[in-house]
């Protein structure tokens, strides 16, 4: 009967993973170029920018990593 084709079509169809192609809203919204043109700040991302705390932290964490190379190479 008709109501058991369309069960049988609608249970065959189940579980058919993701779309090919993912979709955004953002993406669509906005020709190419304005992504080409976009700068990303690394100082200022999402609004918030680097405190003097994090400068320290990252001034801290760069002479860390270069004193563990320096003594791996030189012992």
């Amino acid at each position: 009967s008709d109501y058991q084709q369309l069960g049988y079509n609608l249970r065959i169809n189940l579980f058919q993973g993701g779309p090919l192609k993912s979709q955004s809203l953002m993406r669509d919204s906005y020709t190419p170029d304005v992504f080409q043109k976009a700068v990303i700040d690394p100082r200022h991302w999402h609004g918030r920018t680097i405190s003097e705390l994090g400068r320290w932290y990252e001034k801290y964490f760069l002479d860390l990593n270069v004193q563990k190379a320096m003594k791996e190479k030189y012992g």
